[in-house]
């Protein structure tokens, strides 16, 4: 049951980022560790949200990965109170640790405004998928929960994490029955 909580909550944190992001074209989050190598997804994140913080072109075309990296995690750390959890170096390579990242992207999130739209979600439900294969070399397809069942899961686990965080979610009622 952990994993499919895990699963579910990725998917709306996921679908929250890429909305949030969906006005930067240098920016395309489809997952939770190269999508973030390159400092352009934090920063449009952050610059989404708090456009009053950072110059948003200064940012992405002037600076290495590093930079941009280091350049979001202070402006988290100064203007969102968020801590300096990753390290630039770590996190500027082809494959970044997913568990680092998603504990960084839930933090913004706990304190950026959390609206997700029904067409948000649907958009990563229709990223690829990634498969495991199995010793006997068979492809398993994790299959997924209906949306209900996501949004009650995400919501248990922010609320069982951090029971101080309101998190509201754009979509009908009738789906939380």
């Amino acid at each position: 049951m952990a994993g499919l909580q895990q699963t579910n909550s990725e998917k709306i944190l996921l679908s929250w980022v890429r909305q949030s992001t969906r006005n930067y074209p240098q920016v395309n989050v489809i997952n939770f560790t190269s999508s973030w190598s390159d400092g352009l997804a934090f920063n449009a994140l952050l610059h989404s949200h708090r456009p009053d913080l950072f110059d948003w072109n200064a940012v992405a075309s002037q600076q290495s990965p590093v930079q941009r990296l280091d350049h979001a995690f202070n402006v988290a750390r100064q203007h969102l109170g968020i801590e300096k959890l990753l390290d630039p170096e770590d996190v500027a390579t082809a494959c970044p640790d997913k568990k680092s990242i998603l504990m960084y992207v839930t933090s913004l999130f706990q304190v950026l405004p959390q609206q997700v739209t029904m067409e948000a979600i649907r958009e990563v439900e229709m990223l690829p998928r990634h498969s495991r294969v199995t010793r006997e070399g068979h492809i398993q397809v994790h299959h997924q929960q209906r949306f209900s069942q996501e949004v009650s899961c995400f919501t248990f686990l922010l609320l069982s994490c951090c029971s101080e965080v309101a998190v509201s979610l754009t979509y009908p009622l009738s789906l939380m029955l």
